[in-house]
């Protein structure tokens, strides 16, 4: 499958066929897409719930009562679940154990370069909360660019996905016990198999045209 093909062919799963599971090798892809998401300043500060059992999407699914009701079969009758998380903080613990990562990968070659990375990220850090004081924000869009990898790479894979922020975050923050590791929701994804119920399938994709979303200069 080419890159146009999966970006016209990709879509927002309406239903899933329950008792399917997706092979382990697509999602073991999917997670190395996760984690080698883009980041600003490489600051990662997200954390993935994958739910692939029962149990698991059980667990996600008391989350999609209520007014998000609507949400629950979508997380039921998936194969795998995956709650994308953002930190409460970018704290110096998380901050180090970055910079450790990145000398253990071999990334500071030249004199200094450590330093200077460290030194770079935390003035960005500090620019987010003190003068923009808009840290969660900035994490959280760090999480929406993991979110467009991991479906694009659902796209090219053939793999039905469904994106949801129709969820109580508080509901999931508790269930999965994330406030207590200093993590808290931002959307869902369901991965698996598309039903006969759903009805987006069978729907042309609608877009605005190019000449209104494109400037060219």
């Amino acid at each position: 499958m080419t890159l146009d093909d999966a970006v016209i062919a990709r879509h927002t799963v309406k239903a899933f066929e329950g008792g399917k599971t997706l092979p382990q090798e697509q999602i073991e892809t999917l997670l190395n897409v996760l984690q080698n998401s883009p980041s600003s300043v490489n600051s990662q500060p997200w954390h993935f719930v994958v739910a692939s059992t029962a149990e698991g999407r059980a667990a996600i699914a008391k989350s999609t009562t209520g007014a998000f009701i609507y949400n629950e079969p979508k997380v039921l009758n998936a194969s795998h679940v995956i709650a994308l998380c953002m930190r409460t903080d970018l704290d110096d613990q998380h901050l180090q154990k970055v910079l450790a990562q990145e000398s253990a990968d071999g990334r500071f070659v030249a004199e200094g370069a450590q330093a200077g990375q460290d030194k770079s990220r935390r003035s960005y850090v500090d620019m987010h909360r003190y003068e923009s004081r808009d840290i969660p924000q900035w994490m959280e869009k760090q999480v929406y660019l993991a979110l467009g990898g991991l479906l694009l790479g659902a796209a090219m894979l053939g793999i039905d996905a469904t994106p949801m922020e129709g969820f109580d975050q508080r509901a999931l923050d508790l269930s999965l016990g994330l406030r207590e590791k200093g993590f808290t929701s931002v959307v869902l994804v369901s991965l698996g198999y598309r039903s006969e119920g759903d009805f987006n399938a069978a729907l042309p994709k609608s877009r605005l045209p190019r000449e209104e979303i494109f400037t060219f200069i």
